[in-house]
């Protein structure tokens, strides 16, 4: 708390208060004078020029250099007019010359300064038979506006790693909330992922699977008619639950995706996939080459969300009645392709799916080619290297 009260304080400000009992002593003293001698006139132009000289500081902040100059030509008048020598003129130029140096106006206040002790030497000389200032005054104004000046251009420097730090916390403060917006985004990436890659694929082979029941239905007007209606629930459903998964997903989902924090499944369980797959009446298979190394969490999960949606797709898309899924395992990497002996897809066609696909391998720092195949069909083929794999979560 104290320390935050005293970074609050403007002390530089704290210095016009001396100032200001100066004056006003020397105002209550200058009247005194001028009344006993009896130069009102006089005294009056003096005080007047110390009044502007006053009031021209209410805007030294915004005009230094011009207040100071304003100021040294009132006290030049000030002496040289007014019947009493006092210090009054000479606070509020002090004043004046420090703001000018606080506002980094260096140049400009010493050759303020030395202006002024060449007008003040001036002055000497042409008073010569009374002198008002001695040696010893002289060499305490050049010690005065130095201090002056020196104080002025250090608390300068003093504002301004004030204002650095208080920058560097800002961008502090933006950093940490950027990357909190970050976590929160990869957090929905990852949701919408595991949302498209299991509740997609399963209420996919739903939809399939009821449809296919209900075809056969139709060709049998012997089925019961409580059958075909659990059927037709089935399929309706499925369908509106895609439709709003989609819509979810359309909210959650960016481009630039990340890597899964807490991998859920892996290529150790392609033959569940592929048996889920036969129940739709595709006739799926598993080819593996090469020794399987122990593969890091992460490469596990993308290589099995990469064929669960391909495999998802071929029941949803292509019409196929035949797959096969090929996974080869070299000592940098781990290859799949997938191919179906469907009709293949459109010229420029390119769902979410394939997005999906193709970012997870490159999240990993490999590749991902999805295309219609030379002898029909379509065909998908992922790579994913091993050595840049990040490290599994503890």
């Amino acid at each position: 708390m104290l320390a935050r009260l005293a970074s609050a304080i403007h002390w530089d400000r704290l210095l016009l208060l001396p100032f200001a009992a100066l004056l006003v002593e020397t105002v209550m003293v200058g009247v005194a004078a001028a009344s006993a001698q009896e130069r009102l006139v006089e005294a009056v132009v003096g005080w007047f020029a110390v009044a502007v000289g006053v009031l021209s500081l209410t805007v030294r902040e915004t005009w230094p250099v011009q207040v100071a100059v304003l100021v040294l030509l009132l006290a030049i008048a000030y002496y040289f007019i007014s019947t009493v020598d006092g210090p009054a003129a000479l606070a509020i130029y002090i004043v004046s010359l420090y703001t000018v140096a606080r506002s980094g106006r260096l140049t400009a206040a010493i050759a303020l300064a030395v202006v002024t002790m060449l007008v003040i030497t001036w002055g000497e000389i042409l008073t010569a038979e009374e002198r008002h200032v001695d040696n010893m005054s002289m060499m305490l104004f050049g010690g005065w506006f130095l201090s002056l000046i020196i104080l002025g251009h250090a608390v300068r420097l003093r504002h301004a790693h004030q204002r650095e730090a208080e920058a560097r916390v800002l961008a502090a403060e933006r950093e940490r909330d950027l990357r909190a917006q970050q976590s929160a985004t990869a957090e929905r990436l990852r949701l919408a992922r595991e949302l498209h890659d299991v509740l997609g694929h399963n209420i996919s082979l739903i939809n399939v699977r009821s449809t296919a029941a209900l075809h056969r239905a139709a060709k049998r007007p012997g089925e019961t008619e409580e059958l075909v209606g659990a059927l037709e629930l089935v399929r309706d459903t499925s369908k509106e639950a895609l439709r709003e998964l989609r819509a979810t997903l359309g909210v959650l989902r960016q481009v630039d995706e990340e890597v899964p924090v807490e991998p859920a499944a892996g290529l150790e369980r392609l033959g569940e996939l592929v048996d889920r797959a036969a129940r739709t009446g595709l006739a799926a298979s598993v080819e593996t080459s090469g020794e399987a190394p122990v593969l890091p969490p992460n490469i596990s999960l993308a290589a099995y969300r990469i064929v669960q949606e391909s495999i998802t797709n071929i029941t949803r898309h292509a019409g196929a009645t035949r797959a096969l899924v090929r996974v080869a395992y070299t000592p940098d990497e781990v290859r799949l392709t997938v191919t179906d002996d469907g009709q293949g897809a459109e010229p420029g066609a390119e769902g979410s799916g394939i997005l999906g696909m193709a970012a997870r391998a490159r999240a990993l720092g490999g590749d991902l080619s999805a295309g219609n195949g030379p002898g029909g069909g379509f065909r998908v083929h992922a790579r994913l290297p091993l050595n840049a794999a990040a490290p599994a979560p503890a």
